[in-house]
């Protein structure tokens, strides 16, 4: 079925609004009533139709409006694309991973036409028709995997691994959730984790390593994260921070339920064929609170989890100066009811 794509924006005037349809496909990250991290992984499978698990790849009505947005992005800081040399074996895994799955998903919008190592693609949302030879670089208008990143909803890392760790070698990386690219990249798996409180003395990073250096190619892998933006910024970047950071400010309890966006990251972790790399798939979804109210289940949950995070969380996530008014705003909404297991609406 063909995507109605909407034209909106994610800075300045902020008119990024889920419609109603959006909001039910939403991927909701709580299935009880409290939140504390896990490894959380599950298998990254074909779920229900209407939801983001319909395609493994998800392309929603906010692609055009988001490519547009990572597009300025990359005019402002070009490092936001990063990718060391020996990667590029797996840039062209990560390019064949894109397209196969667009292609398949939404061939309504995107098509993958190959002769031997002789491709086309079309994407009709952006209006690309680019013919090229699949492992020559020269035949594209930039690196294969700047390339199809600057065509694909999300955030994207390939990780080598290699001396029994992950190493993060390549990146685009335009809708972060206050971390740095730059910063980071050559990095191993605990390096880059580093900043992130309780979860390393509980051992889940520990366990996710040893889970990930395991990852079989064509039994990709899933998780949740979540954190809170205030507006519906897609870039929340350290590099940007003087743009985002003072918005936390500006929460009211009149403002809130525009203001306040739960921001969650479906993530996704593929073993690449040709390279064994592993490719990690960061994709952002936002909705603000007046929007998560019109589903009851969540309405009553999710101030329930607010309430119920520990101290070190809500400082790591950037809550301090909003939670108490998001909670107070939420609390007309939680009726005391018990909510139903899982994380789909009633």
């Amino acid at each position: 079925m063909a995507i109605v794509f909407k034209q909106e924006t994610f800075r300045n005037d902020f008119s990024y609004r889920n419609s109603l349809e959006n909001i039910r496909r939403f991927p909701f990250p709580f299935d009880r009533d409290e939140y504390m991290y896990s490894v959380n992984m599950e298998p990254h499978v074909h779920g229900r139709a209407g939801t983001v698990y319909e395609s493994l790849i998800d392309v929603d009505e906010h692609y055009v409006a988001e490519m547009h947005d990572r597009a300025l992005v990359l005019k402002e800081d070009p490092l936001r694309y990063q990718a060391l040399p020996h990667m590029m074996s797996a840039q062209w895994d990560t390019l064949e991973l894109l397209m196969e799955e667009q292609a398949a998903g939404y061939p309504d919008h995107f098509t993958l036409i190959r002769n031997g190592d002789q491709w086309r693609w079309i994407n009709r949302p952006l209006g690309i028709d680019d013919s090229f030879t699949f492992g020559d670089a020269s035949t594209l208008p930039y690196e294969p995997f700047e390339y199809i990143t600057r065509q694909a909803q999300g955030d994207f890392c390939i990780v080598d691994q290699r001396d029994s760790n992950l190493w993060m070698d390549a990146g685009m990386v335009t809708t972060q959730a206050d971390w740095s690219l730059d910063f980071d990249i050559g990095m191993n798996f605990m390096e880059w984790h580093g900043p992130v409180p309780l979860a390393h003395q509980i051992g889940v990073f520990d366990r996710a390593l040893k889970f990930l250096l395991n990852l079989q190619q064509g039994k990709p892998t899933r998780r949740f994260n979540w954190t809170m933006t205030i507006n519906p910024r897609l870039d929340t970047s350290p590099e940007n921070y003087h743009k985002w950071g003072p918005d936390r400010t500006t929460v009211t309890p009149e403002n809130v339920g525009e203001k306040v966006h739960l921001r969650v990251e479906l993530q996704s972790l593929w073993r690449l064929p040709r390279s064994n790399a592993i490719l990690f798939v960061i994709r952002c979804y936002l909705m603000n609170m007046e929007e998560l109210v019109t589903v009851p289940k969540w309405a009553r949950r999710f101030p329930r989890v607010l309430k119920t995070l520990p101290p070190e969380l809500i400082d790591y996530k950037g809550l301090t100066r909003f939670r108490e008014t998001t909670i107070d705003w939420l609390s007309k909404y939680d009726d005391g009811a018990p909510t139903s297991p899982g994380i789909y609406p009633d």
